[in-house]
C-alpha cells in the first residue's frame, strides 16, 4: 500500500496484480510504504476505509483518493497456481507443485478450501459489505491505464519493473469447472466485467 500526502491519494495493493512492481517504482514519491508483512501491504478496501481511512482525513482533513488494480479472475487465480508452484519460499501445505490447474480450482471451490487454494478473491478485497469502496479501478491487462493516471497525478515518469512474476505453467481449465467457477465467483466476474465501460 502507498500513500501520497500531498496528492491525497492511496494505492491499494490487490495481491497478484503488479503491486511489487508499482511499489517499486512508486516508492521514492510516497509519502507512506506499506510492504510488509503481507497482511498489512494488501490492506483492503474495507479495512482501510475502517482503520486508516479516518486517521488520514484527520490529519489532512480532507479524504484521499482511492484506487487499486483488479485481474481478471481466472488469470488471477492462475498466477497465484503459478506462484505456488515455486520450488523454494512456499509452505508445503501451500504448494501446488505437481497438482494440476484443475485440482487447484476444485479445492478453491472447496468450502473449507484447502490452505493451497485459500487466496481470498478479488471482489472480498476491493468491495466492502457496505460502505464506500475504492474511487477508481484499473484493469490489470491494461496497466498504461494506471501509469497514465499516476503519471498525471504524481507529475512525473513511471516505468514499471517487472518483479515478483509467477512462473510459466499450464493453467488449462476443464470447460466444466469453468462453468462453475464462473457461476460461484459471479460476483468477481461481474466487477472484472464492469470495468469495460
Amino acid at each position: 500500500m502507498l500513500v501520497f500526502w500531498k496528492q491525497r491519494l492511496v494505492y491499494l495493493a490487490t495481491p497478484k496484480t503488479g503491486t511489487t512492481a508499482v511499489e517499486a517504482a512508486l516508492e521514492p514519491l510516497a509519502s507512506v510504504v506499506i510492504q510488509r508483512p503481507p497482511e498489512l501491504k494488501h490492506t483492503s478496501v474495507h479495512r482501510y476505509w475502517r482503520f486508516l481511512a479516518p486517521y488520514l482525513e484527520l490529519a489532512a482533513d480532507e479524504d484521499f483518493m482511492v484506487v487499486a488494480v483488479m485481474r481478471e479472475p481466472i488469470d488471477w487465480l492462475g498466477s497465484w497456481y503459478r506462484y505456488r508452484q515455486r520450488k523454494t519460499g512456499v509452505q508445503s501445505d501451500r504448494s501446488t507443485a505437481g497438482m494440476s490447474f484443475n485440482t487447484f480450482i476444485e479445492g478453491y471451490l472447496s468450502d473449507p478450501q484447502p490452505e493451497f487454494a485459500d487466496v481470498g478473491r478479488q471482489s472480498r478485497f476491493l468491495v466492502p459489505e457496505k460502505g464506500p469502496g475504492v474511487d477508481r479501478l484499473f484493469r490489470y491487462d491494461d496497466m498504461g491505464s494506471l501509469v497514465g493516471f499516476l503519471e498525471d497525478r504524481l507529475d512525473c515518469e513511471i516505468t514499471l519493473p517487472r518483479l515478483n512474476v509467477s512462473p510459466a505453467g499450464s493453467t488449462d481449465l476443464d470447460p466444466a469447472l469453468e462453468v462453475r467457477l464462473r457461476q460461484e465467483c459471479a460476483k468477481d466476474f461481474a466487477l472484472y466485467e464492469s470495468l469495460r465501460t
